[in-house]
Formats: C-alpha cells, structure tokens, sequence
C-alpha cells in the first residue's frame, strides 16, 4: 500500500466538514479500503464521537506530532465501519506543524490506502500544514454566499502554490431542492462551481438522519440520501465513473 492522502477544509465553520470526513472515510471502508482518518482540529473534537470512538481515545495527534508516542499507539478502529480508523484531536490546545505531520503521513502510508486529514475551518496552523503534505483537497461547502465567498479564498491559496486544479474538489454539502433557484441566495451547482473556481465531486444532500446519527455516534441508516452520495463521492475517489446525480 502507498495511502493517498487527502485533506478536508472548508472556509466558514458550520458546514459539515468532519460528518463529511467520516462519511467518506467509512464509504471507502465500504469498499474494502484500509482508511486512517486524523482530526486536526485541536479543541473543537468531534470525530471521536461521529466515528464511535469516544471513550476510547488514549493518545491523540498532539500526542504523535510532539514525540509523546509513536502514531501507531493513537490509532483507535471504529467499531462502526470496519476498515476505518481514527487518530483524534485533542480537547484543548496543540500545535500542528507540516514537518511532525508528515513524518507520521511517510510512517503511515504503507499501511492504508487512503489518510484523510479533517483540517480545521479556515486557513489556521492545521490547514497550512495539511496542505503541505496532502495529495489533494476536497473543499466542503454549503450553498449559500458567505461559504462560497470564504471557499473562493481557500481554493485559491491551495492551488498557489502550484498545486494542479484537479486536485483541489468541491464538495456542496447540506443541499436542499430549495438551496437553488430565483428567490434562492444561490441559483444553481454551476453557480457555486463558477464562484470557487473549483471541479464538483460530489452533492451532498441534507440529512436529520446523518447529523442525529453523528451526535449519538451510530450508524446512519444504509438507505439514507446523504450515505449514498457519500458512497458515489467514495467511488469516483476510487477511479469508478459513477454519474453526479442531485
């Protein structure tokens, strides 16, 4: 194995960036790829809950990046995807630099097909250093202006530096029939892809049954709109040419 690397931002906070992480993270898990998911996001923890782990956390990534134990020891499996693992952030402070990160990143590549690095909400210290080390990008966003405008500003800083456009991807996320249109803040997808600037992956729709499944750390019904837009995103991630269907 040889992980791809790839991280999860967005520009504003609110828009669903670590369901979504876990979300694709348990889709690939799906279909039998070996997933590590590390949440940089120090202080705001969330993906310990969402991925079933809470309680069972006993070293986190500022644990890893500052030499307190080997990044193995931080790995904790999700008992609820099979195939998804997890390496948590920590309650309260932690620096992440790009250097620590990316040793661990070159320790732990041989061992997944796939690491997804859920950043923090704009372009703070994990961002800056998950860009520095990722693959690609996946840029989660809501349908409305303000998320537009602040992911315009991400997508731009990430292909700044050289970085080739189909490597930084839209997610829009929370979608609803009545996100688009005429009396609507945003009229169409093409609207949202012209305003960032950047190639849509996937349309995930709004789901109760996905953020009441996150906040109880339970499995979200198979059949649930949003799990099967995670599954498709999963899927063109994996090379299948799956249609984007809304």
């Amino acid at each position: 194995m040889n992980a791809q690397c790839i991280m999860i931002c967005s520009g504003k906070g609110g828009t669903g960036k670590s369901t979504v992480s876990v979300l694709l993270g348990a889709a690939l898990a799906r279909l039998g790829r070996k997933v590590l998911l590390i949440e940089l996001d120090s202080g705001l923890r969330s993906v310990d809950i969402i991925a079933g782990v809470y309680g069972r956390t006993v070293y986190d990534i500022e644990d890893v990046l500052c030499g307190r134990c080997e990044g193995s020891k931080a790995i904790v499996p999700s008992p609820l995807y099979p195939g998804l693992s997890v390496i948590s952030a920590p309650y309260e402070g932690g620096a992440v630099e790009a250097a620590p990160l990316g040793r661990l990143l070159m320790a732990m590549r041989p061992y997944f097909d796939f690491v997804l690095l859920d950043t923090a909400a704009g372009m703070s210290a994990p961002f800056t250093a998950a860009a520095a080390v990722a693959d690609k990008a996946l840029l989660v966003l809501t349908p409305d202006p303000v998320a537009l405008r602040d992911g315009k500003i991400v997508a731009d800083r990430l292909l700044s530096g050289g970085r080739p456009q189909s490597a930084v991807r839209l997610v829009m996320n929370r979608v609803t029939r009545e996100s688009f249109g005429k009396r609507a803040a945003v009229f169409d997808l093409d609207e949202c892809i012209d305003t960032v600037g950047a190639q849509l992956l996937a349309v995930i729709p709004e789901s109760r049954e996905l953020q009441q499944a996150g906040a109880q750390g339970s499995i979200p019904p198979p059949g649930d709109p949003a799990v099967v837009a995670g599954q498709a995103m999963a899927k063109r991630l994996c090379g299948q040419r799956v249609p984007l269907t809304f």
